[in-house]
């Protein structure tokens, strides 16, 4: 005799407060379901289960040093080929100095910033000493700020531009050793061949992209992990993405010293890109995604909405499906544009917070590695620490 629907929701309701791991079945159920607010829910269940009503965003600085790339990602309207000429590299794309980096770091820094985010394109002419150079110079200059930076598929390219060749474990040890703290989730997209080849079959896919994550883990270094939803995918390839996530999220937590810190949901923008035919996902589906990612990825402590691919008020009303993350100030941002945004886009600290209040949670200012910050005038530090960094308040 076939379940019902409310049967189904109370077998998974039953697991969800067993404390088991959901089944691709039970998650591609829960996607076809009318019954979203049972969904939101149960996200939100568990989402209290694991911080209250807390709610985390930082103060960060997005920095993206080039938009120049050797991929040709149909989803991306960011890169653009490196250029034959002056002419063309004028008018078409960027690269930033490490001087020029260097000093957005230290603005932001002297500001108060706890965290640079740094990723680009691929360049196929900058040497690997330009981003260990990169890492080094900021941390003489910001000692106390994290840097995360660089994608799976940027760690990568730098192992095959090195000479002699380094392997990932040797590129991602030169990088910590040169100031590294952590690695965004950033190149994940969708781990489905058939979607690799539709969209980005020129990028590396997800053996490799979870091979540098786990040699990442290995070596102590944290990471977040991304799904890119809204081309061309099904929900089941999303289900799949997700539970691939959390089986190895469950191999880092039993063998490595680091593991993901936080799963980031990324709804696609199709405006300027080669997709540009394709409707972006609606409000109910960026929820439902969001509250999918909390329930399949159970063992991964967060879930963030990364307000500017779900726009803010979206984000804001994710913090009721299963959201406990909203990222931070950004300020900088030239990935992702929506709704017609220029490069600037930035959120106060106290837009931020008042999203967070009026949705009845508490605000948390947290570091990279999901730490307490504790402020004074002017000044700031880790809970705990015995160092504290003072910075600039007008």
């Amino acid at each position: 005799m076939q379940k019902s629907a409310t049967d189904n929701i109370e077998a998974i309701r039953h697991k969800l407060n067993a404390g088991e791991a959901f089944s691709i079945e039970d998650g591609l159920f829960l996607y076809e379901s009318a019954d979203i607010h049972t969904v939101g829910e149960l996200a939100n269940e568990l989402r209290e289960r694991k911080h209250g009503r807390n709610a985390y965003y930082n103060i960060n600085l997005h920095i993206n040093y080039t938009n120049f790339c050797v991929l040709r990602c149909k989803f991306c309207s960011f890169y653009r080929p490196f250029p034959k000429s002056n002419a063309e590299r004028a008018t078409n794309g960027y690269e930033l100095t490490i001087n020029d980096i260097v000093a957005r770091a230290k603005h932001a820094y002297s500001r108060g910033a706890t965290e640079v985010h740094i990723v680009g394109g691929l360049h196929p002419k900058l040497p690997f000493s330009y981003y260990t150079e990169m890492c080094a110079a900021i941390r003489e200059v910001c000692p106390h700020m994290h840097i995360k930076a660089f994608t799976a598929i940027e760690i990568i390219h730098f192992s095959r531009i090195t000479k002699p060749r380094m392997s990932v474990r040797e590129v991602l040890t030169a990088l910590k050793d040169a100031g590294l703290g952590s690695l965004p989730g950033g190149g994940a997209e969708i781990f489905d061949e058939r979607v690799h080849e539709e969209t980005f079959k020129t990028k590396v896919g997800e053996t490799e992209w979870f091979e540098v994550h786990r040699t990442a883990h290995q070596l102590g270094i944290f990471t977040n992990a991304t799904m890119l939803y809204g081309h061309v995918e099904t929900q089941a390839e999303r289900i799949s993405h997700l539970a691939k996530l959390r089986a190895h999220q469950a191999e880092s937590l039993k063998n490595c010293p680091a593991h993901f810190n936080c799963v980031i949901p990324l709804s696609f923008v199709p405006d300027g890109s080669a997709l540009s035919d394709i409707k972006e996902p609606t409000g109910l589906d960026d929820l439902r995604t969001l509250a999918l990612s909390r329930l399949m990825c159970d063992n991964i402590p967060h879930i963030k909405a990364f307000w500017i691919m779900q726009s803010p008020k979206l984000a804001q009303v994710a913090l009721d499906w299963g959201v406990d993350d909203l990222d931070g100030t950004v300020v900088y941002y030239d990935i992702t544009k929506r709704d017609g945004a220029n490069t600037h886009q930035e959120l106060t600290v106290d837009e931020l917070k008042r999203m967070i209040h009026e949705a009845g949670c508490t605000p948390i200012e947290r570091d990279t590695l999901y730490r307490k910050v504790v402020r004074g005038e002017g000044s700031w530090r880790i809970d705990g620490a015995d160092w504290l960094v003072e910075y600039i308040t007008d």
